[in-house]
C-alpha cells in the first residue's frame, strides 16, 4: 500500500521444558504439570536462550540469570515444547534492551526462591532484582506489551506461558531431536 509503511515482524521462542531434575520433580509434584522451566530465545536455532535458573549445574541453589545452552547439562535430555510468536520492532528492541540491562548486571540478580513459596501461598513476592523462570518471561512479555497476564507477574508459571493466545506451538518432543530438524538451520557455533 502506497504511503503505509510495512511493519516488519520478528519472531521470538518460549521454550518449556522438563529437564527430569530432582528439582524439578519436586515442582512437578505440585503443579501436575508436565513443564515446569521457562525460557525465552530470540532464534530459531535456540542459540540465544535466556532464562532464570541454575548458574552451577549440579547445584539447583545457585541460580540466576543465564544464557542457556541446549546441548548441555540438564537440557542433553530435556523433553519440552516451543512456542513462537511474531513481534513488532518496537517489541523486539523493548526486548532486547530488557534482557541486555539484565545482563549487564546479571551479579547483582538472583533466583527468587522466596517467590516460589509466595507462589505456593498464592501471595505474589516481588523482590528487586530476584525471578524464578516463568516470573522472569512473563515480565519480558509484559513488558514488550507482547501479551498481559490476568494474575500478577509472581504467580504466572509456566502453564500459564503456555496458556497464552498470542503463542503458536512450533515442536513438541526431545529437544536434543529439535535442534536436529532439517530446517533448524545450525551456524558453526549452535547451541543445540
Amino acid at each position: 500500500m502506497i504511503g503505509e509503511m510495512m511493519v516488519q515482524q520478528k519472531e521470538i521462542y518460549l521454550l518449556l521444558t522438563d529437564t527430569r531434575s530432582w528439582f524439578t520433580r519436586l515442582i512437578k509434584l505440585y503443579t501436575k504439570k508436565p513443564y515446569n522451566h521457562a525460557s525465552i530465545a530470540f532464534d530459531q536455532e535456540l542459540e540465544q536462550v535466556y532464562s532464570f535458573g541454575r548458574k552451577a549445574p549440579k547445584n539447583p541453589f545457585i541460580g540466576g540469570f543465564v544464557k542457556e545452552n541446549m546441548n548441555e547439562g540438564l537440557f542433553k535430555h530435556a523433553n519440552g515444547v516451543i512456542y513462537s510468536v511474531s513481534v513488532t520492532e518496537e517489541q523486539w528492541q523493548k526486548i532486547q534492551q530488557y534482557i541486555r540491562k539484565i545482563n549487564a548486571e546479571k551479579d547483582a540478580y538472583r533466583y527468587n526462591f522466596i517467590g516460589l513459596f509466595g507462589f505456593v501461598l498464592k501471595r505474589p513476592i516481588n523482590r528487586k532484582n530476584a525471578f524464578f523462570c516463568s516470573q522472569f518471561v512473563a515480565t519480558v512479555l509484559q513488558e514488550s506489551n507482547v501479551t498481559q497476564f490476568s494474575k500478577p507477574i509472581p504467580l504466572v508459571t509456566p502453564y500459564d506461558l503456555q496458556k497464552a493466545d498470542v503463542f503458536q506451538l512450533v515442536y513438541k518432543g526431545e529437544i536434543k531431536e529439535y535442534c536436529k530438524q532439517p530446517q533448524v538451520r545450525r551456524t558453526q557455533t549452535t547451541s543445540c
